[in-house]
């Protein structure tokens, strides 16, 4: 296979004509002929290049709007042709076809358009066909064909050039078609997951997926492990579409956990009063409410302060200097917020390894969208959970009804809850969480490790009594049995929220009334494995 191949003749045709013009100079510059279409064309006419129109070389014109301009032998047959194969070159002096050396090619701005919710009509026109098959036709010819579908991509490709006098090397053209490759992927990704949306197919026959790299990672979740950050190119606010302000490259752990904790503060609305989440591996170990940010900030902290040790702090405002001053008192691995003060700012630069981070507003939590989990030998795919249970949606099983308090805090604690693996048992009094309990194989060792914590955490902060005296507890999914209840009870619990719908309901309602608490179901579960 030949290494250094010439170029002598380019196509450019491109929609995001970014570095477009100095891209054709420099080309020019070594003598490449330039061969184009459309706005492309006019666009390097207008700086003084000199350029083909496609439609010269194929001897037919652009026509159906545009739809068919590129797809012709002619062009095809100069980017496919092997040029050490002496039938191709004895088909290409036949039929009057020049040698195509490299392609330059980003493709309708299909993610765009329908980012912006064009009606179904208008998307399927900004579907690119003649792109992709040219793009596909030279990276499958790379041995001589160079392909560029990415900006980022030009200056390797000029630079490879003037180091080869005016060849490029066959690793540069390999690496551009693996990334061309990739990028028709990620377009027909776009277009099949658009369409199955658009037809409401909720389980396609076959289904794509597909990432852009944002970030090489140090390593996974162990340091034996390499790992990478790749975003989809949607604009949900979080960790992959905000700016990092200072610190050290965020970590696998970081990335993950920062996403936990932004998606659960997420579901308390900033109009409502400030709040504040402490994740520690992905489980909240401190969730608060607060008059200011500064209160919530405290009042989570104070849940488990052994754990937010190293934490990742997320919350539903912008930070202000006094919650940094106090976030300062402890070691933070990363701070999330829908933005900072410029004295916030301040105060954390002395913090030369706390990442800040701030997006353009927070993820609307009740919006649909998939979530995806590799398994051996495939994936699982589901809508994500965006279920929302209202106060209207309650249904109070038990003699004693809760108060409009406990109201609040059994739905402040049903929405952490959410957020908490499994099984999860959530206590929350006056809207902060005092004990947590995640991930356990069982839900009475869920309850019985919260209350735990919730008395150490009293002791350290010297207080009376565990602060789950009084207060509300959530379950994400029903109590198979009453011991897990009772547990809760023993902790303090006077109010109870879960989903019901176990074979034992009556068993656990009659142990509720025993202990004169109050219990609402939901009819929703939260699992979260």
């Amino acid at each position: 296979m030949t290494d250094l191949h010439p170029v002598r003749r380019a196509l450019i045709s491109v929609s995001d004509k970014t570095g477009m013009i100095d891209l054709a100079k420099a080309l020019a510059g070594h003598g490449v002929q330039l061969l184009s279409t459309g706005g492309s064309a006019e666009a390097m006419r207008d700086a003084g290049l000199e350029v083909t129109d496609v439609a010269e070389v194929t001897g037919f014109p652009e026509m159906m709007d545009g739809r068919v301009k590129t797809l012709h032998p002619v062009v095809h047959g100069g980017l496919l042709a092997r040029r050490d194969n002496d039938g191709h070159v004895a088909a290409m002096a036949e039929h009057g076809i020049g040698e195509i050396d490299l392609l330059v090619v980003n493709l309708y701005p299909f993610e765009e358009t329908v980012a912006k919710g064009a009606d179904f009509d208008t998307c399927i026109e900004n579907i690119d066909i003649g792109g992709p098959a040219m793009i596909r036709s030279a990276a499958k010819n790379h041995a001589f064909v160079n392909v560029v579908t990415d900006v980022e991509d030009y200056d390797a490709v000029l630079s490879d050039m003037a180091a080869n006098d005016g060849q490029t090397t066959l690793a540069l053209r390999q690496r551009l078609a693996q990334t061309a490759y990739a990028r028709t992927a990620a377009y027909d990704t776009a277009v099949s997951s658009w369409m199955a949306d658009a037809i409401d197919a909720d389980a396609p026959r076959r289904r794509s997926f597909t990432g852009t790299l944002a970030q090489t990672l140090r390593y996974g979740e162990n340091p034996h492990q390499s790992a990478s950050f790749y975003t989809d190119g949607t604009e949900r606010p979080g960790v992959a579409t905000a700016v990092q302000h200072q610190g050290k490259e965020l970590s696998y752990n970081n990335i993950n956990d920062t996403d936990a904790a932004f998606e659960l503060v997420a579901e308390f609305d900033p109009a409502d009063s400030p709040a504040v989440a402490i994740i520690k591996h992905a489980n909240p170990c401190g969730v608060a409410k607060g008059a200011t940010l500064l209160e919530a900030y405290r009042n989570a902290f104070d849940c488990d302060r052994t754990s937010a040790f190293g934490g990742i702090i997320a919350m539903n405002m912008p930070l202000d200097k006094e919650t940094a001053k106090e976030i300062t008192g402890i070691f933070t691995e990363v701070v999330i917020a829908p933005g900072a003060s410029d004295a916030a700012k301040a105060v954390f630069a002395a913090k030369k390894n706390l990442r800040l981070l701030t997006t353009e507003g927070l993820p609307k939590t009740r919006e649909g969208g998939l979530t995806y989990r590799q398994v051996a030998g495939g994936m699982l795919v589901q809508h994500k959970d965006n279920g929302f249970v209202g106060m209207e949606d309650l249904k109070v099983v038990t003699k004693v009804k809760p108060t409009d308090a406990q109201m609040e805090d059994l739905l402040f604690a049903w929405k952490v809850a959410k957020h908490v693996k499994s099984n999860a048992i959530v206590y929350v009094k006056d809207k902060a969480t005092v004990g947590v309990g995640a991930g356990q194989m069982s839900r009475l060792d869920s309850a019985l490790i919260a209350a735990k914590k919730a008395e150490r955490m009293a002791e350290a902060i010297d207080l009376p009594e565990p602060l789950t005296q009084g207060s509300a507890v959530a379950s994400d999914a029903f109590f198979p049995f009453a011991d897990g209840l009772l547990e809760a009870v023993a902790a303090g619990a006077t109010s109870v929220i879960q989903p019901g719908g176990s074979m034992r309901d009556d068993e656990v309602i009659a142990a509720a009334d025993e202990a004169e608490i109050a219990m609402v179901f939901t009819g929703m579960r939260h699992f979260r494995h």
